[in-house]
């Protein structure tokens, strides 16, 4: 095993601040971990304290729960609430149920991808925005819709996109 965190071996070449976290999440792994079926609560709590759930902190977690890491990384994989990337600052979903999409959904989403420059999926490079899809958010009679964070808007036509953006840029 490569560096050690504060007291235990990790596959991680964590930094200084990171230490803390992986000590943090530590102190949960300990708590939970002969606890049958706690995978998904420590991965969820893990995530909460370092946002996301790198390898790294993936390995840390199946070593610290003698689970094998092909176990951990199914878990993740398998979960769309489990994200292996760094989200931004304001995620933005865009309704791709039945009724946005024919109401112009997806001309939401491939603006969305011209003005911020990333996939679906993806972060931007000032970590601002995460660009994410849904199948619905129950505003269907108001189609197409989108949220970001938790504002939900209505009727969203792709050419006022940069106008709602500018007001999370602060």
């Amino acid at each position: 095993m490569s560096s050690e965190v504060k007291g235990c071996q990790c596959c991680c070449d964590a930094k200084e601040n990171d230490r803390e976290l992986f000590d943090r999440i530590g102190e949960i792994i300990e708590k939970y971990r002969d606890r049958e079926g706690s995978l998904i609560q420590v991965l969820h709590m893990a995530q909460n304290i370092y946002g996301y759930l790198p390898l790294e902190l993936q390995k840390y977690i199946a070593e610290r729960m003698d689970k094998p890491l092909s176990e951990v990384s199914g878990v993740i994989t398998f979960y769309s609430f489990f994200s292996t990337q760094p989200k931004g600052k304001h995620t933005i979903r865009v309704c791709l149920g039945t009724a946005c999409y024919v109401r112009g959904g997806k001309k939401i989403v491939d603006k969305l991808i011209e003005i911020l420059g990333v996939e679906i999926g993806d972060t931007t490079p000032d970590g601002i925005f995460t660009l994410e899809v849904m199948r619905c958010i129950g505003a269907c009679g108001l189609a197409p819709a989108m949220m970001i964070d938790d504002v939900v808007y209505k009727q969203v036509n792709p050419n006022k996109l940069q106008q709602i953006l500018n007001k999370y840029y602060r």
